[in-house]
């Protein structure tokens, strides 16, 4: 998954810049896109067949439901009148599309989406049937554009003939499905690989071709390696590399076999569809457009870009109370006590300065993330704490302002550009910098209102998601900017005084309980070797500031020396923040204990279909208020028993490092990142919860899962 992220990032520059540019629009010869309808007239009762028809340019692609190593799969939002119903995407074979050291899963030329839909028992025949889609999807060639279309299709009620003009497009579509499973499969797991043995005894070896297996399931096996394939007396056999060897191997892999057949008469391309089909769902309302959703936060689809605006606005202000932001906030205030001699204007200069610094990066990161997702990447908020390098190197920039903090070293001078330096110095640029540092603390919290704002900006133009980031910036800098703006705010604050010191050195520790939960975090990302890695980082960290200091009142010629090895000390660490070993496998695999199943698409369609009720609870270690709903709400005796007692199976998704399931359902749900809490208590909708949970919040939603009992007797 480093891998896939990295090559994203190496094609930024060449893909996602004239996206953003171009407002994220697709040029119309990339993809043409229709909707067509099987039957010329429809009439109540009578399920019928659409198609989202799209003709892709050549040389470009669209994907499959399961990308690959990239992208995302087209998606549509449906407008439908009252008591129609749109089923699930027919997803055609997919094929497998090479793009540099990534393997994609898609279509090249023309794909034809089905989607059945099923009116309600009676319709006017005086009013035609208006139907309405919303297409999403990305097209990539070697760099990618994500694209969109609205299409429209009115139908006359009447007798469901059918159209002849179109019975080829409808006939090619269904050819392309895959056919029901052909040859038992029997799944093994050999170390790092997965063995499929598909029962085709008799099978010629000379007979198949290309045997290629694609999972539905997007983490489960290592896409771009090569796979494998045998055919003796038994049958077929395929060799697949697993994703992360070290999670539990999985009981079963849903998917689509593909082979090419080869006969006297030439040879043909055939598809076979494994294991229960969890289609991914249409986008849209449920059977009938007017029936209410649950109860849950505010929808990304309802916000506007002012109420989206305004909840960013919200969410940065409660920003300012999580623990990773008030000791740097803190500090500056500190510095403010200490500048309170200064001139009104000067203090508001100082003010503007900091709430440029926090401005500033809020949009640069909005950009980048845009611009990531633009070019196919699954992320969403906190996506930088996916990469161990940013999490190693955030711990580094803390734990030497926690020394700055704590007296061990001053840094200042040429060096003030490290953490702490830059955040107390006394000019304009310490209030600036003080800003950007705030933004890099804050990016692991997900206040409340922040999620549905964030989620909304994502799926917008460039300009009203850098818009919505920019509430959520102004919302962090407002309490700062207002003590600089009201002088009586300043004249309420002690003089200064050696307590400042004091004070100063006590929020080192709380700096210092950051480093170590960055630490942890980075623990569920890398591999032990990784981890020792990154401690010794820390102490090439020590060394620098204990070489730099010593060197302060030395000889010069001492004094150069000492600054050569802190400099050399502080090159160890950047390279050693570069270079851990990536990817460790499967945090969640080794947490998920207790009654709690490790989240997956397949396992949660899987549970959803056969009815069960499921509590669905999306995390990431890095995430302090998934912690906090954890500890003090979902981990307590009466939730589980309350869980147990309605047979609620709990799925637990670890987002902690790249996830394109978990960003899929976030993104469905209209997030951006954790926390994430889904309740599906029956058919429809699953209920929401808000990102801060309370024990009553819920036990108030589990209520609504009738008793193990309760179940037990309707289904008698």
């Amino acid at each position: 998954m480093i891998r896939r992220f990295a090559f994203q990032l190496l094609l930024l520059a060449a893909c996602c810049t004239p996206a953003l540019a171009q407002g994220l629009r697709t040029p119309p010869d990339l993809v043409r896109s229709s909707l067509v309808a099987e039957p010329a007239a429809v009439t109540g009762a009578q399920p019928f067949t659409l198609a989202v028809r799209m003709q892709v340019k050549p040389g470009w692609h669209v994907y499959w439901r399961n990308p690959g190593d990239s992208g995302l799969p087209p998606e549509v939002t449906w407008t439908l009148p009252a008591g129609f119903n749109a089923g699930a995407i027919r997803w055609p074979a997919p094929e497998r599309i090479p793009i540099a050291t990534l393997m994609n899963y898609g279509y090249e030329g023309e794909v034809t989406l089905l989607v059945p839909v099923t009116p309600p028992p009676s319709l006017d025949p005086a009013t035609p049937v208006e139907i309405r889609a919303k297409l999403t999807y990305l097209v990539c060639e070697t760099e990618c554009v994500p694209g969109s279309a609205d299409l429209a299709l009115t139908l006359p009620v009447g007798a469901p003939r059918p159209d002849p003009d179109i019975a080829a497009l409808f006939a090619r579509a269904r050819a392309a499905l895959p056919a029901p499973a052909l040859w038992p499969l029997r799944l093994s797991s050999q170390g790092d690989t997965l063995r499929l043995d598909f029962a085709a005894a008799g099978l010629r070896p000379d007979a198949v071709r290309n045997a290629a297996y694609f999972p539905y399931a997007e983490t489960a096996i290592d896409n771009a390696a090569a796979q494998v394939m045998s055919v003796d007396g038994t049958g077929l056999h395929l060799t697949l590399a697993r994703s992360s060897p070290t999670d539990p191997a999985p009981e079963a892999l849903p998917g689509v076999l593909t082979l090419d057949e080869v006969t006297e008469d030439g040879s043909r391309h055939l598809a076979f569809a494994y294991g229960d089909e969890p289609m991914l769902p249409a986008v849209g309302p449920p059977v009938d457009a007017a029936t209410p959703r649950p109860a849950s936060v505010p929808d990304g689809d309802a916000l506007t870009l002012a109420t989206a605006a305004a909840f960013a606005f919200l969410g940065g202000l409660i920003l300012n109370l999580m623990p990773c932001v008030f000791p740097v906030l803190s500090i500056k205030v500190l510095g403010l006590v200490r500048h309170a001699g200064e001139s009104p204007a000067r203090l508001r200069l100082h003010g503007f300065a900091y709430t440029a610094g926090v401005l500033a990066s809020f949009l640069g990161l909005a950009a980048l993330l845009i611009a990531l997702k633009g070019g196919g990447a699954a992320i969403g908020w906190g996506f930088q704490l996916q990469s161990p390098a940013v999490v190693a190197g955030l711990a580094y920039l803390l734990f030497a302002m926690g020394l700055n903090l704590s007296g061990a070293v001053q840094i200042g001078g040429r060096l003030a550009g490290l953490g702490d330096g830059l955040a107390r110095r006394a000019g304009l640029s310490g209030s600036f910098f003080t800003g950007v540092l705030a933004t890099l603390v804050a990016t692991p919290c997900t206040a409340p209102f922040m999620g549905s704002a964030v989620g909304f900006a994502l799926t917008q133009s460039a300009g009203v998601a850098l818009a919505v980031f920019a509430s959520l910036g102004l919302g962090l800098a407002l309490p700062f900017l207002a003590l600089t703006l009201w002088p009586p705010a300043l004249r309420a604050l002690p003089r200064p005084g050696a307590w400042m010191e004091t004070l100063k050195q006590g929020l080192a520790f709380p700096v210092y309980a950051t480093v170590a939960w960055l630490i942890w975090v980075l623990a569920q990302q890398v591999e032990p070797r990784g981890l020792l890695a990154a401690l010794i980082g820390l102490v090439l960290v020590s060394f620098a500031a204990w070489a730099w200091e010593r060197g302060r009142g030395a000889a010069p010629g001492a004094a150069r020396i000492a600054q050569v090895c802190a400099a050399l000390a502080l090159f160890a660490v950047a390279a050693l923040a570069l270079t851990l070993p990536q990817d460790r496998a499967g945090p969640g695999a080794q947490a998920f204990t207790g009654g709690t199943e490790p989240f997956t698409q397949a396992r949660l369609d899987t549970l959803v279909n056969a009815g069960r009720p499921v509590f669905v609870n999306m995390t990431a270690a890095w995430c302090i208020t998934c912690a906090v709903n954890e500890t003090t709400s979902l981990s307590t005796k009466a939730v589980r028993t309350a869980m147990t007692e309605r047979g609620v199976t709990y799925l637990k998704g670890d987002w902690t490092n790249q996830n394109p399931e978990i960003t899929r359902l976030l993104e469905k749900h209209g997030r951006s990142g954790v926390p994430l809490y889904l309740l599906y208590a029956g058919a429809g909708e699953p209920l929401v919860l808000p990102q801060i949970l309370t024990e009553g919040t819920v036990l108030q939603a589990l209520a609504s899962v009738p008793t193990a009992d309760k179940s037990a007797a309707l289904t008698r």
